[in-house]
């Protein structure tokens, strides 16, 4: 069975019980909280303010913003780092006033996003709607690129892959998950050619995903997990009648972990950027029952879009499904505490020329 190429969509948005601004602690907590430190560290090691304070303004974007509230949490700790490093090396030329771009794909909830803008910012806010796959930005015009939790989300889904039965590359042929591992490698070129041609000489690069370590297994990846259990329901549901095993057998959710290597390999092979530091950290995985609503709710918020892409916006059979899936949760739970959770943290330096 053919797999119907499927473009990236976005979190949900608004502020309902399944939206991704109520249900993006465990991002936050995962994919932020826990590099908070490294990238603060990489602002005052890594980058040139002394540069900095002869431009204009200081450039910065966080793409794959979504409309929560992580990406202002973010961008106030990228900002409190580069003035902290402005006051400790005591530079009598001012700090630039601070230019923050918010990027996420065109059916982003913007509204949501920019409604909750801090009002006592201190910084300029513009949105910037488009694919980070492709070029956002005028060339060598950004000073700083953070990325948080979103390149895990590949532009579409392989095409050309037979994966009857299943949802993911999880526990499906090797055939489906070199599938998987070639668009992934073909979207980071593309993100990478991008930002080599935005991003100033001297200019940082930070983003944390979720990945695999080296050798790990994809069967004890939380997220693997999570995929498998959501297309058990959903096969669940086809012998209900309630969904047609056509439409199981052509989707395929487009989140790709990868490895230390694979990543470093495709920097490598870009050439316009130097690793200045890269390492995996482990995310505490959830304890108690309660981690089951928190769960469900988490991946209906990251996944409902796609869901209802292709199977129709049915409301009776999106909360069918993820009754299901929760009930899958509570019954797998010896699983999931025996998973994994780990996050990349990557610092690239735009190479001279």
């Amino acid at each position: 069975m053919k797999k119907v190429v499927i473009e990236s969509v976005a979190m949900n948005g608004g502020a309902g019980d399944y939206s991704y601004a109520k249900n993006s602690s465990l991002q936050r907590s995962d994919g932020f909280e826990a590099v908070k430190s490294l990238i603060h560290e990489a602002i005052m090691e890594k980058l040139d303010i002394k540069h900095l304070c002869n431009g204009n303004s200081i450039r910065i974007t966080d793409l794959g913003c979504s409309a929560g509230p992580n990406t202002f949490i973010a961008v106030e700790s990228i900002v409190e780092a580069i003035e902290q490093k402005h006051h400790s090396e005591g530079l009598k030329l001012p700090l630039p006033e601070f230019h923050v771009y918010f990027n996420d794909t065109v059916s982003n909830d913007f509204n949501t996003l920019f409604n909750s803008l801090p009002l006592e910012r201190r910084y300029f806010a513009a949105g910037v709607p488009g694919s980070f796959h492709t070029r956002l930005f005028p060339e060598k015009s950004i000073d700083l690129v953070c990325s948080l939790s979103a390149l895990q989300w590949l532009s579409k889904v392989p095409e050309d892959i037979a994966n009857i039965g299943r949802i993911h590359y999880s526990n499906a042929p090797s055939e489906v998950m070199e599938a998987y591992k070639g668009q992934f490698s073909k979207d980071m070129e593309r993100f990478l050619d991008a930002r080599a041609k935005e991003v100033v000489h001297g200019g940082l690069m930070v983003f944390s995903f979720p990945c695999i370590r080296d050798g790990q297994p994809y069967s004890r990846f939380l997220v693997g997990v999570f995929f498998s259990l959501l297309g058990s329901a959903l096969m669940d549901m086809v012998k209900m009648g309630k969904v047609d095993q056509t439409k199981v057998d052509s989707f395929n959710m487009p989140f790709y972990a990868a490895s230390p290597k694979e990543v470093q390999a495709l920097v490598e092979r870009n050439g316009h950027f130097t690793i200045e530091r890269m390492e995996t950290q482990d995310s505490p995985i959830l304890q108690g029952k309660g981690a089951i609503q928190v769960y469900s709710k988490h991946s209906r918020a990251a996944s409902e879009g796609l869901i209802r892409q292709h199977f129709g916006h049915d409301d009776e059979i999106i909360d069918e499904l993820f009754d299901l899936f929760s009930n899958k949760l509570s019954e797998s739970f010896s699983i999931l505490e025996e998973s994994s959770m780990n996050f990349m943290f990557v610092l690239l330096k735009r190479k001279q020329d």
